[in-house]
């Protein structure tokens, strides 16, 4: 990746564009992070509450409108923004998390023939 030209020293609509592909594939690519801790918390997670988290999702919402008026963006569609985004990651930690406290009853009733010595 080029490194960044800041906004106002872009010479050109095709390189602005070029500037914001990349910013976008960066963000993507950091949500991709994100996800990997969001499924890394799940083990540590005991109830379906525990992985909803309300209180600390509403905590968060406020963080991020916060960092949004900090950041000269609207904390109304962020915070839109992130509870689609949590609203999905929270959707696939509890997948994750189901799976995970069901395989032993599975292996146990033989409902799972799944090779379990596999990382």
């Amino acid at each position: 990746m080029t490194p960044r030209c800041p906004p106002q020293q872009c010479a050109s609509l095709t390189e602005i564009r070029q500037q914001i592909d990349a910013i976008d594939q960066q963000v993507i690519q950091l949500l991709g992070e994100r996800f990997g801790y969001v499924l890394a918390a799940a083990p540590f997670k005991h109830s379906s509450a525990a992985v909803q988290a309300p209180q600390r999702f509403a905590a968060m919402l406020q963080q991020r409108r916060q960092w949004a008026a900090q950041a000269g963006l609207a904390p109304d569609v962020i915070e839109q923004m992130y509870r689609q985004l949590v609203a999905y990651f929270i959707a696939e930690e509890m997948r994750h998390w189901h799976d995970a406290a069901n395989l032993p009853q599975q292996l146990a009733d033989g409902s799972n023939h799944a090779d379990t010595t596999a990382p």
